[in-house]
């Protein structure tokens, strides 16, 4: 193989070259892109002329597939496919993906279509490095606690800029409640590193009530967020990027003037969450059988 792995940061971060996604992957190739994907926890690789059954086929190398998301349409005519376009809504808010069910993906991928001539960046954190970085007594903490996740708020449109188009939006993506409870701290089921699984659609740790909750969850996600454990990726067209979904949050920046901007996602299905006691997330309020299978 010619395939060689370039760091963009210290912690988190790698470009792929050598290896033709275009192409089914052997064997030796796959392991090769999943070790670099367990130390580096997001890969870039050059696109070329990937399409949506290219990009479905690269995905489908490290596992089943999920549907598009839960409750949101997909592309048409590729139900494993999700337009994250600008005119549906901007995700700038940190997040690690659908979170709110019981098994989220275990690893997912974006492909460049539409990018904007300035901005439309992609920010991934190392949910690793974050846990790292805390004080013992903090650590020590965090291994204790549980925090619900929900899709029951719209984490891409702010309350006061909701119009008509975006209540249609919003009710479209809680059409089905979830709650689900995850360890804050889960151990990643390959590598066995602990990180912070919070983001977004964490809302409530287990035991506090909502006011004593958002401090304790702002404080965790303030070290997953230190610009030591981000990758700031400026998207060229024909590019995906591969990330982590156990161990990585995300947020799209929106700082291009509204101008076109058109990513593809397509998620592969993931195991449920593992706490440090070995203790699996369950089910509150939800059923998303029919968006994701469990991995073994």
């Amino acid at each position: 193989m010619s395939l060689e792995i370039t760091k963009v940061t210290a912690r988190i971060g790698a470009r792929v070259t050598g290896l033709d996604i275009t192409r089914p992957l052997s064997a030796e190739q796959v392991t090769a892109v999943r070790e670099a994907l367990n130390t580096h926890k997001a890969l870039v690789f050059d696109a070329g002329d990937l399409d949506d059954a290219g990009q479905q086929a690269f995905a489908r190398h490290f596992g089943d597939l999920t549907s598009a998301h839960p409750t949101v349409g997909a592309v048409d005519g590729a139900p494993n496919v999700l337009p994250v376009d600008s005119e549906r809504g901007r995700a700038n808010h940190w997040h690690t993906d659908v979170t709110f069910v019981l098994n989220p993906p275990q690893a997912s991928t974006l492909r460049s279509i539409t990018v904007p001539p300035y901005g439309g960046e992609t920010l991934i954190a190392d949910a690793a490095g974050a846990y790292r970085d805390l004080p013992e007594p903090l650590r020590r903490f965090a291994d204790t606690l549980w925090a619900e996740h929900t899709n029951d708020y719209d984490y891409a449109v702010p309350e006061e800029e909701i119009d008509e188009e975006r209540a249609a939006q919003r009710a479209q993506f809680t059409s089905i409640r979830y709650r689900t409870a995850h360890p804050v701290v889960r151990v990643h089921p390959l590598t066995g590193e602990r990180g912070l699984f919070v983001g977004g659609f964490a809302q409530r740790i287990v035991g506090l009530s909502a006011g004593e909750s958002r401090k304790v969850l702002d404080l965790f996600q303030a070290y997953v967020t230190r610009p030591e454990n981000v990758l700031r990726w400026r998207w060229s067209e024909r590019q995906l990027v591969l990330f982590d979904n156990r161990i990585t949050q995300h947020y799209a920046i929106d700082n291009y003037d509204g101008q076109p901007r058109r990513l593809h996602r397509v998620t592969v299905a993931g195991d449920i969450p593992v706490g440090i006691e070995g203790k699996e997330s369950y089910s509150i309020e939800g059923d998303a059988s029919h968006y994701t299978s469990a991995a073994a």
